[in-house]
């Protein structure tokens, strides 16, 4: 998964969009000016890989790409002091139904992560500050989210809840114990699982009485923990390779073949369209039965509502002004 840099491809970003090793597109806040402009340029991705998949990072509060145009919806931290179960719904539904009329297949939502209160990469993008809450208010965003059509993508497994440094920054290193980490962030993630969430990405954060490797590069929290203690079948995609947490690994080729063999579908390569280039041609052409196609053809959205009705929807007008009031509190 790549980005692009501004509000229109370039022909360089054309030839990368072209190359059978990529898979999706991730979008930012850069690339956004309006519902219309966003719109087109979808369009213009899929015209040129029409199975390419459209992904943005559209949380609530901070992490929210699309501003203008889309409904503010608060950070998931706001709804942890209001209990109130379908509100939440109602955002994982109104969050959805925006992305999808304008072409986005999925977001990458919802953060599972325990709040600590020591992590402020995190902080209030968490939905709260036990395992329980987290668990009932995300179980909630999600099945908003489906009832729009919009696959669910949790991160950050096992939890990146528990460490100060952010790893766009550095590389954490969480000292907890296993069990620690069973009892605490990880009841989240099994919870979800459960429940089929779809998608999952693990974070950039050494759990050095675990393993010695990042959990996005290590088979062991991949496909021990994650595949079969949790029994999770769905899609698994790195973090940013381009994050300093994922110096660990070596150049970018290197992170991306490490992220690939310790068991992720899809490694996403931001901001560094020269690392995108020899990550493209370093993983070479996937097969069409692959395994991991098969997971990720699961992320594909599926807008009940076309987007001319959508402000119409009698759900749209209930959830939405109290979404934007809330999120300006």
């Amino acid at each position: 998964m790549i980005d692009i840099e501004g509000f229109d491809i370039t022909q360089d970003e054309q030839l990368r969009l072209e190359h059978p090793a990529t898979g999706g597109v991730i979008l930012f806040r850069r690339n956004y000016t309006s519902p219309n402009q966003i719109r087109a340029l979808i369009a213009s991705i899929r015209a040129i890989r029409p199975t390419l998949l459209i992904a943005v990072d559209h949380e609530g509060g901070r992490v929210q790409r699309f501003r203008d145009g889309f409904t503010r919806l608060p950070p998931a931290g706001a709804y942890e002091r209001l209990n109130d179960l379908e509100l939440v719904e109602d955002a994982g539904w109104v969050m959805a139904a925006e992305c999808l009329a304008v072409g986005v297949d999925f977001s990458f939502a919802p953060v599972l992560d325990v709040e600590s209160g020591i992590s402020q990469v995190i902080g209030d993008r968490a939905f709260g500050r036990d395992p329980a809450t987290v668990s009932r208010l995300a179980s909630a965003f999600v099945r908003g989210m489906r009832a729009a059509g919009m696959a669910a993508v949790g991160k950050h497994f096992p939890g990146h809840g528990g460490v100060v440094e952010d790893s766009h920054l550095a590389l954490p290193v969480d000292h907890r114990t296993l069990e620690q980490l069973e009892n605490w962030d990880l009841l989240p993630f099994a919870d979800l699982i459960a429940a089929g969430i779809e998608g999952i990405m693990p974070a950039h954060v050494i759990y050095d009485a675990v393993n010695p490797q990042p959990a996005g590069f290590s088979s062991y929290w991949i496909q021990k923990v994650l595949r079969e203690q949790l029994g999770f079948q769905g899609a698994i995609f790195s973090d940013d390779l381009s994050m300093a947490g994922a110096a660990f690994a070596g150049g970018p080729i290197d992170r991306a073949i490490l992220a690939l063999e310790a068991g992720c579908d899809m490694v996403l390569v931001c901001n560094a369209p020269g690392s995108a280039d020899a990550v493209l041609e370093a993983i070479g052409t996937p097969l069409p039965n692959d395994s991991r196609i098969v997971r990720l053809n699961r992320l594909r959205g599926h807008c009940h509502i076309a987007k001319e009705d959508l402000f119409n929807h009698p759900r749209w007008q209930s959830a939405a002004p109290r979404l934007q009031s809330l999120s300006e509190q």
